[in-house]
């Protein structure tokens, strides 16, 4: 982290308000505009911690000309705009003033033409920005208090949170930070089967809602299962229960960080499944926590990692005798090996998987993989060819897992549909994009899910250009208009 002993500014004139930035804003709070910023860094592969206090500085005129890295997302944002138009003043009359403010500066870990100038680190950088694993992952995963207000605001108001919220209660579980912290008594069967419902609960609410309202009610009842093991258990065998129960609760709250972007979190989460499953022996337990860290590390940008962590699945796994397990397992790898550009290697996995789908379910499925049929087979399969480019292929898999879904699972099937979108308008299908689009923003009343909403963005750049297209605009329209979870 950068020294704070940098000095503040001195500017030699009060600062100017930006009211054209502010224009941008619009009728957004700054916490949700920070938030749009955020997602827009991410598209283009850029870590920004931008938050509502770094846009209050904006529109104050306390940054008269952003980093590098904040003029490419701005750029990104608003294409055929120049920093002039977005309000700032021109990088040449701002180079040379010395120290620079702590927001308006680059990554101190980043090699970047602004230190070659003279700028000045910047001094408040998001915590752990400079670790080695962030400057890997593309997703920034800053969090201000206002950002929390406004997820929690939205969680409450909607109306499948709302559900949700009321779902995590009963559980026996504490779902409030001080009832957490509370020593519990000793454990015992009751305990374990309400971690085991809770874990089941959170399952059942995502798959019909969503993560980006859950994670945070999630994080509560995690929180108290680990204080169940702290405090020890009347039995063996409960212990054991209360163990993988604790694990499984763990790695669904750690797929919740991972579904609404909070890629660092959701690390620390699979770590923490996987550390408990090899303190315990439960081979099941480690399997699962490999086979989430595979689909992170895909996700992350990782591919090598997903490969790797997908074969240590696949050698945990084997004894347990589950081919469906070892099915998608095969799949995750060969996710990993379409990031790696290696078709024959996808394709290998990608053989395997479907071989081994072909042998049946058996009573050896693990119950966390109740998602797994036909629809998430063709679903993965679908993002293996989109990796590699081959668009008709992908957009074939992508509609037949759309089609295969089970309506419960609505997720999943606004996922596919998201997917066949995007496929579509890169393969040159406007008009049938389009109409994917609608039918996903349809979803959106109920789903909450940061990924999808990210490639329904990707999807509306690519049909930018065919907006005169019919039905194109219609939908462009809407995606502009439709809001977004902070």
């Amino acid at each position: 982290m950068a020294s704070s002993t940098v000095p503040p500014p001195r500017p030699d004139r009060p600062p100017r308000p930006n009211l054209a930035f502010r224009r941008l804003r619009g009728q957004r709070s700054p916490a949700e505009f920070a938030a749009l910023v955020r997602r827009a860094a991410r598209e283009i592969g850029e870590q920004v911690s931008c938050d509502a206090r770094y846009v209050g500085r904006v529109e104050a005129g306390e940054i008269r000309c952003p980093n590098y890295a904040y003029e490419r997302v701005f750029l990104h944002m608003y294409p055929g705009r120049t920093l002039t138009d977005l309000g700032f003043a021109p990088r040449a009359s701002v180079r040379g003033r010395g120290a620079r403010d702590a927001e308006d500066t680059p990554r101190a870990h980043a090699t970047s033409p602004a230190c070659a100038t003279g700028d000045a680190p910047g001094a408040s950088e998001t915590p752990g920005a400079h670790e080695p694993y962030d400057t890997q992952n593309p997703y920034d995963t800053h969090h201000d208090h206002e950002e929390s207000d406004v997820l929690r605001r939205a969680f409450m108001t909607r109306g499948g949170a709302t559900v949700a919220a009321a779902s995590l209660g009963p559980l026996g579980l504490a779902h409030d930070a001080s009832a957490a912290d509370r020593p519990p008594h000793r454990a015992g069967a009751s305990e374990a089967g309400a971690l085991e419902e809770a874990v089941r609960r959170i399952r059942l609410l995502d798959d019909r809602h969503g993560a980006d309202g859950l994670y945070r009610r999630a994080a509560a009842p995690l929180r108290a299962a680990y204080a169940l093991l702290d405090a020890g258990a009347t039995r063996q065998a409960t212990a054991d229960r209360l163990h993988s129960g604790a694990g499984e609760l763990a790695i669904s709250v750690g797929w919740l960080a991972h579904d609404s972007g909070r890629f660092d979190d959701a690390r620390s989460h699979y770590a923490e499944a996987l550390a408990t499953a090899r303190m315990t022996g439960d081979q099941a337990l480690e399997a699962h926590a490999f086979c989430n860290m595979a689909f992170l590390a895909r996700d992350a940008g990782r591919p090598r990692e997903a490969v790797r962590a997908a074969q240590a699945a696949q050698r945990v796994a084997r004894p347990l005798g589950s081919p469906r397990l070892m099915s998608l397992l095969a799949l995750r790898e060969a996710g990993g090996w379409a990031g790696l550009a290696d078709r024959t290697g996808c394709e290998q996995a990608l053989a395997q998987a479907h071989a081994l789908y072909g042998r049946g379910s058996t009573d050896a499925d693990p119950e966390w993989m109740t998602f797994y049929g036909e629809a998430e087979l063709a679903g993965l399969e679908a993002q293996c060819w989109s990796t590699l480019g081959d668009w008709p292929r992908a957009a074939r898999h992508a509609g037949r897992a759309a089609n295969l879904q089970d309506p419960h699972f609505s997720r999943n099937i606004a996922l596919y549909t998201a997917e066949l979108a995007d496929d579509l308008a890169r393969w040159g299908h406007p008009d049938e994009a389009a109409a994917a689009g609608m039918r996903v923003l349809d979803l959106l009343d109920q789903v909450q899910s940061s990924r999808i909403q990210t490639m329904l963005a990707g999807t509306a750049r690519v049909l930018l250009p065919h907006r005169r297209a019919g039905g194109v605009s219609t939908f462009l329209e809407r995606h502009a208009s439709s809001p977004r979870m902070a």
